[in-house]
């Protein structure tokens, strides 16, 4: 059995959305978050639970939190290359921000909302891989609220050698990167001087699969696979064009597996209406 890797959806909520690893969860989120912004403890609103998500009640939200100061995070790992990202980022912030309150109760309770995307791919036209996005006034420059923030961790923008790591960020996103590729017992020494990284590693290393998490693991991975499969084929094809024709395919190829719609929908991005449609 490979070791897992942490982009897998399936594994990345099981490692950073269980309670038992909190604390991880913790120090991934202050490696985001500014000096003046760190947090010191958080409760999960959408725990890892196998049941639930063998019954697809998985909220649409990878990780839903909020921390001792009442902000609200929505942590989101998406492999899958989609040109409409920016949209389901929004939407995702938006229903965290929104279901803070009931019909008819007070928009004073609304509280700041922090979106944190990790993309397994390129979107944004920034060389940096992490970049930070509020409202402000076009013309002034001036916050509008400081209720907003979407941050965009482009992993395959990082180019980093273990030598030229330098923020908790650096050590984070070289995890997500390439934890499949060493274990607790050979993990770099500039991951492993970050105890929370390091924690994770171990995690990891350890962390065990029954046979029905080991199936899901094992169809999000294949689906990852055929996906960047589809998206090279479809580069050399024609981008645009090429890539549509590609999620069809994928989609396609997965169903005759007959792997789940959920996982499908993962994937490919596509509403389980479409997919039913390509059925």
């Amino acid at each position: 059995m490979g070791r897992l890797n942490p982009k897998v959806d399936f594994v990345f909520k099981k490692l950073f959305g269980s309670e038992e690893n909190k604390d991880i969860l913790i120090a991934f989120i202050n490696s985001v978050l500014s000096k003046d912004e760190q947090i010191v403890d958080i409760e999960l609103k959408n725990p890892y639970n196998l049941a639930n998500y063998r019954n697809g009640k998985m909220s649409i939200l990878d990780i839903k939190a909020v921390d001792e100061k009442n902000i609200w995070y929505d942590i989101e790992m998406q492999i899958a290359e989609q040109s409409f990202y920016d949209k389901r980022a929004l939407y995702y912030w938006a229903k965290v921000y929104s279901d803070q309150i009931e019909s008819g109760e007070d928009f004073d309770l609304l509280k700041k909302t922090i979106g944190i995307n990790i993309l397994d791919f390129d979107f944004l036209k920034e060389e940096d891989y992490h970049n930070i996005y509020r409202i402000y006034n076009e013309k002034s420059k001036e916050k509008l609220t400081d209720l907003l923030q979407i941050h965009f961790i482009e992993i395959s923008k990082f180019k980093k050698d273990y030598g030229e790591i330098k923020t908790a960020l650096d050590r984070w996103t070289a995890f997500l990167s390439k934890a499949y590729e060493f274990d607790k017992d050979t993990i770099p020494k500039e991951l492993a001087q970050d105890m929370a990284v390091k924690k994770a590693t171990e995690k990891l290393d350890v962390m065990s699969l029954n046979n029905e998490e080991r199936e899901m693991y094992e169809n999000e991975l294949k689906a990852m696979r055929i996906r960047k499969a589809e998206i090279k084929t479809a580069e050399n094809k024609g981008r645009e064009e090429g890539i549509n024709e590609g999620i069809i395919n994928t989609a396609k190829n997965l169903l005759a597996m007959n792997v789940e719609i959920e996982i499908i929908s993962k994937a490919t991005g596509l509403s389980k209406e479409e997919i039913e449609a390509i059925k």
